[in-house]
Formats: C-alpha cells, structure tokens, sequence
C-alpha cells in the first residue's frame, strides 16, 4: 500500500504527532522528504489564536492547515502544489490544528518557520 493510499487512513485516526505548544518560533531547515512522504507540526490553538507560516521547498509539496472533527476532516488551508508560501492562520474554534506538507513522487526538502502570532482584539 502506498503512502498516499494511506494518507486518508492517518488523517481520520488524528494528527501523527503530538501537538507542540509553539511558546517561541519554530525554526526548521533542510527537511528532507521521501518521495509521498508526510510531515506534520500539530498546535493546541484556542479560538483567536494565530500561527503565522512560511516554508520554501525544493520540490512542489502539497500543504494543508487541518483539523479533525468527529469522523470529518476540515482543511481551512488546502494548496495542492507549491513550493512556497506564507500566512498566518487564526483558530475560529479551540482544536489541535495540524499544518501538513506532503511530497510527491521525485521527495522534496522543506525549511520552514512557524510562530505564535499575538491574537486580535
């Protein structure tokens, strides 16, 4: 089975790993990405909280900001090929939030930055 197969499978049983609490930026270079590998940052957000983002990869990346609620999966964010991009989001609901990079076929290396954004008023 193959990851992407898979892909459905892991997003239904929750985010892969254990949200962070992002209390200082988040700095990561040279990620690198098998080919249809997934890499997750998962965050404990409070509605208003804000997590501003930014990553370059070498290789097109699928990206996402998600969420699970009940059996459903809900993407506020879903770029399908990319191979930069910047924001912020802001949480409309108190949820693990989970930003997603997937590779394609020929992998990819990620650097990325992601931070706690003071919330709006």
């Amino acid at each position: 089975m193959t990851l992407r197969a898979l892909l459905p499978l892991a997003l239904a049983a929750g985010c892969v790993t254990q949200p962070e609490r992002l209390d200082v930026p988040k700095i990561v270079s040279g990620l690198d990405l098998a080919p249809y590998a997934l890499h997750e940052e998962c965050f404990a957000l409070v509605t208003g909280d804000r997590v501003g983002y930014r990553f370059n990869a070498r290789y097109p990346v699928a990206f996402n900001v998600h969420f699970h609620e009940g059996n459903a999966v809900i993407m506020p964010v879903d770029v399908k090929a990319t191979v930069e991009e910047s924001g912020d989001f802001t949480a409309d609901r108190a949820q693990v939030y989970c930003l997603m990079w997937e590779a394609g076929a020929q992998g990819s290396a990620l650097d990325y930055r992601l931070q706690r954004l003071r919330s709006l008023p």
